[in-house]
């Protein structure tokens, strides 16, 4: 039976990527988004008749319900979720406040695009995952947690904690066939959020890598593939950066 993924996130950036990828290995794919109706369109008649593209802010409870009630009623279940969406934050260190400047606010603000949205996608789809014992919820982290070369406080915090909220599920949820992974990648050359990013950035990161590259979102969204296939049902609750070596666990 083929495979149904709901990406958060997915009419732009990275998660466009993901959905192509997914579409290309047979899944079905819910494209979400929030304001991205033109690309999201263009997306879904780029892929056809295996995607649907569904408005909602994945921070509003509500429209989450209705979002995977839309996509379940749309190809008969959802099979994983992938917690992609970025709000609001542009990897640019000329702009970044330093934590002298910072409120508490700006925090808030990546933690309800980042922990309160995962958790909202997550727990609106769990009752399926549990009546059918099987699942995966997939969650976009950084590599930033472990090596914050720029300190982008409000939105590595919030992608740290994004961790340990998917160890936890996989902990008790795993017992009932439902996994979770995060997928964390590096820098990516390059999506609308690393678009400000300079060429000698990039030259730096690729020459600080063992593969001698900065990775691609095309990078990610294998790895994204890949656990959303049969192949990783062994696989919970793991944290995979992909960065070309950059970090290393």
């Amino acid at each position: 039976m083929t495979r149904t993924v709901l990406v958060t996130g997915s009419g732009r950036g990275l998660g466009s990527y993901i959905v192509k990828a997914l579409s290309e290995k047979g899944f079905n794919v819910i494209i979400n988004y929030n304001n991205s109706k033109e690309e999201s369109e263009k997306l879904k008649k780029e892929i056809g008749a295996q995607a649907i593209a569904i408005q909602a802010d994945i921070t509003d409870r509500e429209a989450v319900e209705q979002l995977v009630k839309k996509g379940t009623e749309h190809f008969g279940q959802i099979d994983v979720v992938v917690n992609n969406a970025l709000v609001n934050f542009k990897f640019d260190p000329t702009t970044q406040k330093a934590f002298k400047d910072l409120t508490y606010k700006d925090y808030e603000q990546q933690l309800d695009g980042t922990l309160k949205a995962a958790f909202n996608v997550s727990q609106s789809v769990i009752p399926q995952f549990l009546e059918r014992k099987d699942g995966a919820i997939i969650s976009i982290g950084t590599n930033l947690y472990q090596n914050p070369v720029v300190p982008y406080h409000e939105y590595t915090t919030a992608k740290a904690a994004l961790i340990g909220f998917t160890r936890n599920v996989a902990a008790e949820l795993g017992q009932y066939g439902i996994r979770a992974n995060v997928v964390s990648g590096g820098l990516l050359k390059t999506t609308d959020a690393s678009a400000v990013t300079t060429p000698e950035v990039f030259d730096l990161i690729a020459q600080s890598t063992p593969l001698r590259k900065v990775t691609t979102p095309q990078d990610v969204a294998n790895m994204v593939v890949y656990l959303c296939s049969e192949a990783a049902d062994g696989v919970t609750g793991q944290n995979i950066t992909v960065d070309g070596g950059l970090t290393m666990n």
